[in-house]
């Protein structure tokens, strides 16, 4: 396993930083960035937007849920809103995405109980190196999903703690699984009129906003952003374009969306609005999922789409 060396092992904190006019911090912070992470450049990722798929898994069952509704809820709690519950496995989901080629996708665990882990395990296995994995991702378990196949690790809570960034487990988590198999998970919502990232199951809002600062210095420790609308995220009710134009204008690294779409339309305002730099999942919307939208029509309009970056 390769370890990267870091130019320092203490920094001012986050917010301070971002927040504050401290240019010399603001360089020192700069200058924690592990040696062996290039810099990307702004606008460098490849043009042609793409679907990636997803599994959400929920006590071991392939579900669909109102993200914003999940909570650590006791045994009985109505607060959550389950759009769809499938029959099929997770490792059957997987196997589709596999036979139609597509790359990217991700699987999350709305929870971390054995079920849904040994569910996650299982997609894994039957498409390996073809999905990510989130859910409870942490320095001890991270390298562990590797292992299991996954691509990638999504983290967000374990990064983004108690409200804050949390630097140092960023950079112990870069040096276990490498930068380019961590994809940050930067799911926000409207606050103040900011996208703000918000964590544990999308309840507790951090005191970091996306910008352009903001991606930039994070693209510096991950391969790949996910970026769930949760606002308009399970409703099916539009997608959040305001959101989308942010990031095909300033992520510096290939960023998915995720959240409200709904029509084949979607798709193609997702396209235009980031610039041909954005990626999309589709969820609840999906027939295979018990919505509307085809997916096989999904999947061929990212055929479409690949053979236009030919």
């Amino acid at each position: 396993m390769r370890v990267y060396s870091l130019r320092s092992t203490s920094t001012p904190s986050f917010s301070a930083i971002f927040n504050g006019n401290n240019n010399n911090n603001q360089q020192k912070f700069m200058d924690a960035v592990p040696s062996s992470i290039s810099r990307p450049r702004a606008m460098s990722i490849k043009c042609g937007a793409r679907f990636r798929p997803c599994i959400d898994i929920h006590k071991g069952k392939v579900k669909q849920i109102v993200g914003s509704t999940l909570q650590d809820l006791k045994e009985g709690g109505s607060s959550l809103v389950t759009n769809f519950e499938s029959d099929k496995s997770a490792a059957e989901y997987a196997s589709l995405y596999k036979e139609d080629g597509l790359t990217g996708g991700h699987v999350i665990m709305l929870g971390a109980d054995p079920l849904s882990k040994s569910a996650a395990t299982e997609a894994l296995h039957a498409y390996p190196g073809g999905l990510q994995v989130g859910g409870g991702i942490n320095a001890d378990n991270a390298l562990s999903y590797i292992e299991e196949g996954a691509s990638h690790v999504i983290v967000t809570s374990y990064v983004f703690n108690n409200g804050q960034m949390d630097l140092q487990r960023l950079k112990y988590l870069v040096r276990i699984v490498g930068k380019q198999r961590l994809v940050l998970d930067l799911s926000c919502r409207k606050k103040e009129g900011k996208y703000t990232i918000v964590t544990d199951r999308w309840q507790k809002f951090t005191d970091v906003c996306l910008d352009q600062k903001i991606l930039d210095f994070l693209a510096l420790y991950a391969d790949e952003f996910l970026v769930h609308g949760v606002d308009v995220e399970g409703k099916k009710l539009g997608i959040d374009e305001e959101l989308v134009t942010l990031l095909g204008r300033h992520s510096p690294i290939p960023a998915t969306y995720a959240g409200g779409v709904t029509v084949m339309s979607d798709l193609e305002t997702i396209k235009v609005a980031g610039m041909e730099r954005v990626d999309v999942t589709v969820g609840s919307a999906l027939d295979i999922f018990g919505g509307n939208l085809a997916y096989k029509d999904v999947v061929a309009w990212h055929t479409q789409q690949k053979a236009l970056t030919v």
